[in-house]
């Protein structure tokens, strides 16, 4: 399963899928903050205009109300009416000639206010006296709503539905005497036609969704917009404070509105769904939109992947061409910076690496041919020691003892210092210094008594193992530029010790010759501290061969610790210390 999906793991896939992915992320958080937006927007719009609407019906109704309100005072502050009300408080009952004279004070009221229903006066003792018909007023209302109207001190209280009669509203208002300083006198009370509240506004224009409901202080429904409206649950939504509630399972905005005169509560009730209608056109569009930008983004993804990626492809596919017919160059051309510096990149690592095949091509002939001569040079070593050897024993033959001793020196020098192929570049010290004391012997046949020499190693560090003819070129040095130069007998010493650290070998040459000068001192000091080839020929050369293969063998990293140090002193002789580390695990030849 793994991988067939490995199969579709291609850049042109990562590109196309990794576009897409944004451009939906970002679609998807576009769309969801507008439509969040544009709700909003909607629900605060629409509860504005509600609220607006809630403030003209309540305005209407309270034209309605303070009218009644302004007849009523005009009643309560009449002449004839304040001087019936003040012989009831004195005491003396208004005749029935009195009581019926009441009618043209009281029918302003009706004359000038529609829908009310009667006006009905009492006494302080609330006894009615006005209609004519005997009553009292606690038989029409409680008592509480009558303290209530001598606590307003003269202002209209609305009680709301009337007890007696459904379809009737009430409202009662003390009436003071005037000569009385305002003394509580008597009562009007209002019954009004509950038509008069009916709620006709509409707030769409499709005749209106909303319903608008007139509650008064006792939670009672006055009025409705809808005949099919039942009387909700009044008092839970009067008395919440959330602007969406949830009735039968459907969620309406509330907007209340309270009339400061009356106490009542205007509710509107407006579907949430008649609100967002025109959210669904709106997601509609986002939805559409999304799909449009979608198709499009995806073939704009798949141009711009396909310009990038085929490019690429050719230039796998020749370099997979390279494993049959060899490394080519591409000469496709892009239309990108990008891809033409990867092709131009490329067949400069073409160019170059064919290049390196032809050398390598080349030095692999070179090497061939060279092992052939080194295999074809093997006869001369094997005819110089034959010739030795023959030569050795002709003189011993002869009892030439001392040229027989030089010519076996010399035999197991050339033998030491010849190496062919495959032979061992590391040796042993005893062996080095083995070799020194063949070449100082032969060298004393040249110079006789003029050289003597002395070899000192201690024998723990025999095994110790370092590069071959490492030594020699001092000790050559030392005789052909030290004590050839000097009149008289000279003297070579070797010496071998272990460094403070015990980590480095030590090997001394010294002798007594004629020494260096200290310009040509320096010259060498210098050529050995700087890695270049001294410009003169002399003592530097051999030293500067020794100094590079020291690097050569153990590195320049550090040549406090490894390397060369000469001192030398005009007519008192030179000394070399060769100080090289210490290795162990090296495979020594022997000899």
């Amino acid at each position: 399963m793994r991988t067939k999906l490995n199969r579709f793991n291609t850049l042109r896939n990562q590109m196309l899928f990794g576009f897409l992915f944004v451009m939906l992320i970002i679609l998807s958080v576009v769309g969801i903050v507008n439509f969040d937006t544009v709700s909003r927007l909607l629900k605060n719009n629409a509860e504005k205009h509600i609220q607006q609407t809630a403030i003209q019906a309540s305005g209407r109704l309270e034209a309605v109300l303070n009218q009644i309100d302004s007849l009523t005072t005009q009643v309560a502050t009449n002449t004839y009416v304040q001087q019936v009300l003040l012989n009831e408080s004195a005491g003396r009952h208004a005749t029935f000639s009195e009581r019926q004279s009441l009618l043209n004070s009281i029918k302003i009221v009706q004359t000038y206010a529609d829908g009310v229903n009667s006006v009905e006066l009492y006494s302080g003792s609330k006894r009615r006296l006005f209609p004519l018909d005997e009553g009292h007023l606690n038989s029409r209302i409680s008592q509480k709503w009558i303290d209530n109207a001598r606590e307003e001190k003269g202002r209209i209280v609305w009680i709301g539905i009337d007890p007696l009669d459904p379809n009737s509203v009430l409202a009662i208002r003390s009436v003071s005497l005037m000569d009385q300083w305002f003394r509580p006198g008597g009562y009007l009370l209002i019954r009004m036609n509950r038509e008069i509240f009916q709620i006709d506004e509409a707030l769409n224009e499709d005749g209106g969704r909303e319903t608008m409901l007139l509650a008064d202080r006792n939670y009672s429904l006055i009025a409705v917009n809808d005949d099919q409206v039942t009387p909700w649950r009044i008092k839970s939504l009067v008395d919440t404070s959330d602007a969406v509630v949830a009735i039968d399972g459907q969620k309406y905005m509330l907007v209340k509105q309270q009339s400061a005169l009356t106490g009542w509560t205007l509710l509107i009730l407006t579907p949430i769904s008649a609100i967002t209608s025109g959210i669904s056109v709106l997601r509609t569009a986002i939805l559409v939109s999304a799909g449009i930008g979608s198709i499009l983004f995806i073939l704009l993804s798949f141009l711009l992947s396909t310009l990038i990626t085929r490019p690429v492809f050719r230039l796998i596919k020749t370099m997979r061409s390279a494993r049959l017919s060899g490394l080519k160059p591409t000469v496709q051309i892009s239309s990108t910076i990008e891809i033409n510096e990867l092709n131009h990149s490329y067949n400069q690592m073409v160019e170059h690496m064919n290049e390196l095949i032809g050398l390598v091509y080349e030095k692999e002939i070179l090497q061939s041919r060279t092992e052939l001569k080194a295999l074809q040079a093997q006869i001369h070593p094997h005819f110089l020691f034959n010739t030795l050897e023959a030569l050795y024993w002709s003189l011993m033959e002869k009892d030439e003892d001392e040229l027989a001793e030089y010519v076996v020196a010399m035999a197991d020098l050339f033998r030491y210092t010849i190496t062919g192929p495959g032979k061992e570049e590391w040796v042993r010290l005893e062996d080095e210094l083995e070799h020194i004391e063949r070449y100082l012997l032969i060298m004393k046949m040249r110079l006789g008594d003029r050289l003597s020499w002395s070899i000192s190693s201690p024998p723990a560090l025999a095994s110790v193992p370092m590069p071959k003819l490492l030594i020699q070129p001092l000790v050559e040095n030392a005789i052909l530029h030290g004590i050839e130069g000097r009149i008289g007998p000279g003297k070579v010493s070797v010496g071998v010790s272990l460094s403070a650290d015990q980590m480095h070998l030590v090997v001394t040459v010294t002798d007594d010759g004629k020494g260096i000068d200290e310009d040509s001192l320096r010259r060498i000091v210098t050529a050995l501290q700087s890695g270049m080839t001294p410009p003169f020929k002399g003592s530097g050369m051999g030293i500067f061969n020794v100094q590079q293969r020291i690097k050569l063998y153990y590195g320049g990293d550090r040549p406090d610790e490894s390397g060369l140090a000469i001192d030398s002193q005009i007519h008192r002789g030179t000394r070399v210390s060769l100080t090289i580390p210490i290795q162990t695990g090296i495979q020594t030849g022997e000899m």
